[in-house]
């Protein structure tokens, strides 16, 4: 008969563990690195919380995680509009303190469901109300840093509280098991104090403390959220569904892709067809097959045949969901830079919009050279690369017109394309042995 606990000694995944390619095999410590520590043995002694998912059942997501990712599609949307609103270093900095709450709220729904059983009511109807407080915090986006930033605070606790009402009593049978949970829950109860300050603070200080609070989110993830008397949870126990999770991550990209699409029918819808913005939104439809196809190109090499590839070097799964917070980011200046450009493809460009324009593909690749560094350890140079060359282009960028600086910063993207394209037929993938 299967060991039901042999689920919880799996090593830790994300996009860096294939089911069944690892070197740590589900119920052995013996490979390098993959010895677990005790809180996994007492995990295993303990009866098993009913909400957990069972060894056995299918990895891939559920109709209702594709479901709960469409109100990615609105967020994006009103966090793009309002960049490009407001195309200065603060505004930017605004964006991206916002896209770091959702997007962290966005992870702990993944690993939510790829811990706990997502076909049982009482976590199905967990991740529909985490939906309705993402799609409030959606809401409040244009207004979170004028008057109603406590919306978005209310929002934001709101969905770990209710996460946390649900885990915490779920889980007392393990209290191992249970005390992950409390650890997540002690640290939103620290960061609620610069999100709630925040929120009753003005300009540069409310900017400040929510940055500190976001920080302090992601960094106490990222450090196994270390606890008074409970420890932390250690990397080992950090366990996740490779399959699982690695298709989480393909599908909010393609989310994101999808608000890019949404950004760029509506900018055409409104342009009265005119030459200039028709143009203009045949080039970002590019932008968009052009960035769709660097990241999948990266993904099937890495990720082609488990039967060819062996992944030898296991990662926490932190270290994907912030590359491909990364990509989202640029995917989101992409976004907001194209409906710039569709509005006024002519014209002497701003340095602000030369800024964004050239910045969302930079961010999109320096998180594709995180991605891929993650997985196999090296820097994927060509990438690297481009990064520098679209950076060296911003100065005579600021000579083209709007639509101009488009089509160079495609280019970029396309060579490559095209480049990793060429390289990957002449060799097969291999990913770097742990060092």
């Amino acid at each position: 008969m299967d060991d039901p606990g042999a689920f919880w000694r799996r090593p830790t995944g994300g996009f860096g563990s294939v089911a069944g390619h690892t070197q740590c095999q589900v119920a052995s410590s013996s490979a390098p690195g993959c010895g677990l520590p005790q809180e996994a043995d007492t995990v295993t002694s303990s009866p098993l919380p009913r909400i957990l998912r069972r060894r056995g059942e299918p990895a891939y997501p559920t109709f209702l995680e594709l479901f709960f990712d469409l109100v990615y599609i609105f967020l994006f949307s009103r966090l793009a509009v309002e960049l490009a609103h407001d195309l200065t270093v603060r505004g930017a900095a605004q964006a991206a303190v916002l896209l770091l709450a959702a997007w962290w709220v966005w992870v702990l729904t993944a690993w939510l469901t790829d811990l706990f059983n997502p076909r049982l009511p009482i976590i199905q109807a967990t991740v529909l109300l985490v939906m309705f407080g993402t799609l409030l915090m959606a809401i409040a986006t244009p207004y979170a840093f004028a008057d109603h930033g406590w919306l978005f605070v209310a929002a934001y606790f709101g969905i770990h509280l209710v996460r946390d009402a649900v885990l915490i009593p779920g889980t007392r049978v393990n209290p191992p098991i249970q005390a992950r949970s409390i650890r997540v829950f002690f640290w939103f109860g620290v960061t609620a104090v610069p999100w709630v300050a925040g929120a009753f603070a003005d300009g540069t200080t409310r900017l400040a403390l929510w940055s500190l609070a976001a920080a302090i989110d992601l960094g106490s993830a990222r450090l196994g959220w270390p606890t008074p008397r409970l420890g932390r949870t250690e990397l080992a126990s950090q366990i996740f569904t490779g399959a699982h999770l690695s298709e989480r991550h393909r599908e909010i990209f393609i989310i994101a892709l999808g608000e890019l699409i949404l950004s760029i029918g509506i900018g055409l819808a409104g342009s009265g067809f005119e030459p200039g913005p028709v143009a203009a939104s045949a080039v970002a439809f590019a932008s968009a097959v052009l960035l769709f196809q660097l990241y999948f190109q990266r993904a099937r090499q890495i990720l082609a045949d488990p039967g060819v590839m062996v992944v030898e070097r296991v990662r926490p799964g932190t270290s994907t969901s912030y590359s491909h917070l990364v990509m989202t980011a640029g995917v989101v200046a992409v976004s907001a830079s194209i409906s710039l450009v569709i509005e006024r493809p002519s014209g002497s460009a701003s340095g602000a919009l030369v800024a964004v324009v050239l910045g969302g593909p930079a961010l999109f690749l320096v998180g594709s050279c995180l991605f891929d560094a993650v997985l196999t350890g090296r820097v994927l140079w060509s990438r690297a690369l481009g990064v520098v060359a679209l950076c060296a282009l911003a100065p005579a960028a600021t000579l083209l017109p709007p639509l101009g600086v488009l089509v160079a910063a495609n280019l970029v993207l396309l060579l490559i394309l095209v480049g990793g394209a060429l390289a990957a037929g002449s060799r097969l993938v291999r990913v770097a042995p742990a060092g």
